[in-house]
């Protein structure tokens, strides 16, 4: 029986190398020039240093820009905690990189699918989605209805299986 997984994954050395040039504009552009500004990565965690809002701002926009020339989709960072105040008047701002598909959007894409009447199976297997069908075509209809879908992180469709 065919099928594909729907997985959502970061390549973590695309995220380290994005991060690299980062620090290395950041080191030197004019306007960063005697400010206490980092970035660095720990884990699923990703910590900026700004010594002010215009320049974390200007940080977020460094991070969207780097890490999408690294085909890493932005979706993927989570900007919801605020920024908090840190030791010499800096500002600090953790964000998370989402990977795996929760339940909350794995139970969304399941009602789309099924919502769509294509003849397939769609079954929750922990953090990632299994997709299965009689045809080759009607798992290539799901995958083309799902990216033509907005989601809050992106999807990657592997193992796919005839």
């Amino acid at each position: 029986m065919p099928s594909f997984d729907i997985v959502s994954k970061t390549e973590m050395a695309e995220v380290d190398n994005a991060l690299a040039g980062i620090v290395r504009e950041v080191a030197t552009r004019f306007d960063f020039k005697g400010s206490k500004c980092t970035i660095e990565r720990k884990e699923q965690l990703i910590t900026i240093i700004a010594d002010d809002d215009l320049k974390l701002k200007q940080m977020h926009e460094l991070v969207k820009v780097y890490f999408t020339r690294r085909n890493v989709d932005p979706k993927s960072l989570d900007f919801t905690k605020a920024p908090e105040k840190a030791s010499g008047n800096t500002l600090r701002h953790e964000i998370a990189i989402k990977e795996g598909i929760d339940k909350d959007l794995a139970k969304n894409l399941v009602k789309l699918i099924k919502d769509s009447k294509i003849k397939v199976q769609a079954a929750i297997q922990g953090d990632e989605l299994r997709v299965t069908g009689k045809k080759r075509d009607e798992l290539q209809e799901v995958i083309a209805l799902l990216r033509k879908g907005e989601h809050d992180r992106p999807l990657q469709f592997v193992n796919f299986r005839d």
